[in-house]
């Protein structure tokens, strides 16, 4: 969808004489306008919402509010958090989840604990503690494992139990030399959706025994790039539910002899557009805007505003 954008955008600016972006330009211009159109995602839902509940709303092909929640969910993920130290968590980022957050929808965490150890053989595809008792321990297939070895693949789910001292596991989280004497916590799937509080909040709260979170009811605060979770056993296992940021859009083109960019989607850091192709009139409508800008043309400006006020319309 990106190169068809910017042949429309460089159509519309060529016809009217209002001058040249260049690739990068394009790129730059292209990252807001996505940005734009996805900030509104929101924006739109919560009218749609309102709408709703002011009965003014379609049903069926015409429930738009449907279409919202099926285009953010595009973008939602579910991804267990970086453990930091104690029980503090990196919160969603390039360098722990692959992205950034745009905002947390749920933070879960496991109720309880089946069986904790340390690994005395290493194998590609079990789980061996020669000092555990996982049939006395109630250990079952569907079990979640952690390696608690900071440098090792983190999770893997028990596929069945071998012996007493042996699970059979879906991958090889304890392969290797290194994961000798690794320690490893094993949790029952259920999860427990963790609260977010207020740190004045968590302060009152952990000072009553009868308030303090627990397991059962577990709590979180959120303070720059971490998260703390309550109790403070808390320290692996952390799931979050959260909607990413869309990836930053990039034409890629190889430049021909006499100059002239030619676009290339073979190259290894090309990246389309992530919005629905329903979005393709906004996006040429808003990097028109930025162009006009940056080409200091307010009649491209004045253009791209009214047709994107044109097409507002018409939604509403």
């Amino acid at each position: 969808m990106i190169n068809s954008v910017r042949n429309t955008v460089l159509s519309v600016l060529n016809k009217n004489n209002y001058g040249y972006i260049s690739p990068s330009d394009f790129n730059l211009f292209a990252k807001q306008a996505q940005l734009d159109i996805f900030d509104d995602y929101f924006y739109q839902y919560n009218y749609q919402i309102n709408k709703e509940n002011a009965r003014q709303s379609g049903t069926g092909l015409a429930d738009i509010k449907k279409g919202y929640e099926e285009v953010i969910e595009i973008f939602s993920e579910t991804k267990y958090l970086t453990h930091n130290t104690n029980n503090t968590f990196f919160l969603p980022a390039p360098a722990y989840t692959g992205d950034d957050y745009y905002l947390i929808n749920k933070v879960l965490g496991y109720e309880t604990v089946a069986a904790t150890g340390t690994i005395t053989t290493v194998s590609a595809t079990q789980l061996i503690d020669s000092n555990a008792t996982f049939r006395a321990t109630d250990v079952q297939a569907g079990d979640i494992v952690f390696n608690l070895l900071p440098t090792a693949p983190t999770h893997a789910t028990v596929t069945s139990v071998a012996s007493g001292q042996a699970l059979n596991l879906s991958a090889g989280i304890f392969d290797g030399l290194p994961n000798l004497g690794a320690a490893y916590v094993i949790f029952k799937p259920k999860q427990n959706e963790i609260e977010k509080v207020t740190h004045s909040k968590i302060t009152m709260l952990n000072n009553s025994t009868l308030t303090a979170p627990s397991r059962m009811f577990p709590a979180y605060t959120q303070e720059a790039s971490l998260l703390t979770a309550f109790p403070s056993t808390l320290t692996e296992g952390i799931l979050c539910q959260y909607i990413r940021y869309p990836k930053d859009p990039k034409g890629t083109y190889v430049t021909l002899t006499n100059g002239e960019p030619m676009f290339d989607s073979t190259q290894s850091d090309f990246q389309d557009f992530e919005l629905s192709n329903d979005d393709q009139v906004e996006l040429v409508n808003k990097i028109l805007q930025y162009a006009g800008m940056s080409i200091r043309e307010v009649a491209a400006v004045q253009f791209g505003k009214a047709e994107e006020t044109m097409n507002d319309q018409k939604e509403k």
